[in-house]
C-alpha cells in the first residue's frame, strides 16, 4: 500500500507544472470582460504585457495587471529567474460564484440581479 502511495507521489511530481504562477479569485468582474483584455497580453513579453495593461483604461486591466506583476514577483523570488527573459505563457479565466440580488419591481414583484465574480491565472515561462 505504502509503495503504491510513493509510486503515485512521484508520477504527480514529474508531470508538474514547474512555471511561476499567480492566481485572483472571486473578482467583482465577469470573465466574458475579462477575456477582451487578456487577448492584448497573451503570449507577449512580461515588459511589454505590463506595458500595455498599465495604458489601457479599463477595470479589467488594473485587475490582470496586479496578477501578472504578481507572477512577475513569483518567478523572480521563488524561482530565481530574471523578468526580462519572462513571456505570458498562458493567461485564463474561470467563471466565480455569483452574487444573487432582488431588485423591487412593481405590483409586488421582484427582479433577480446576478453579480458575477470571477477567477484568473497567470502562467510565465522563460523565452527560449
Amino acid at each position: 500500500m505504502a509503495k503504491r502511495i510513493r509510486e503515485k507521489t512521484e508520477k504527480i511530481n514529474k508531470t508538474r507544472d514547474t512555471r511561476p504562477y499567480a492566481t485572483a479569485k472571486f473578482l467583482r468582474i465577469s470573465n466574458t470582460k475579462l477575456d477582451i483584455i487578456m487577448d492584448l497580453v497573451r503570449g507577449k513579453k512580461y515588459n511589454e504585457a505590463v506595458a500595455i495593461l498599465a495604458n489601457t483604461p479599463n477595470k479589467a486591466a488594473e485587475l490582470i495587471l496586479n496578477v501578472v506583476e504578481s507572477a512577475g514577483a513569483n518567478a523572480e523570488n521563488n524561482k530565481g529567474l530574471n523578468k526580462q527573459d519572462l513571456y505570458v505563457a498562458e493567461i485564463y479565466s474561470g467563471q466565480g460564484s455569483s452574487y444573487k440580488r432582488q431588485n423591487i419591481r412593481g405590483r409586488g414583484r421582484v427582479d433577480l440581479i446576478i453579480k458575477r465574480t470571477s477567477h484568473i491565472t497567470v502562467k510565465l515561462d522563460t523565452v527560449k
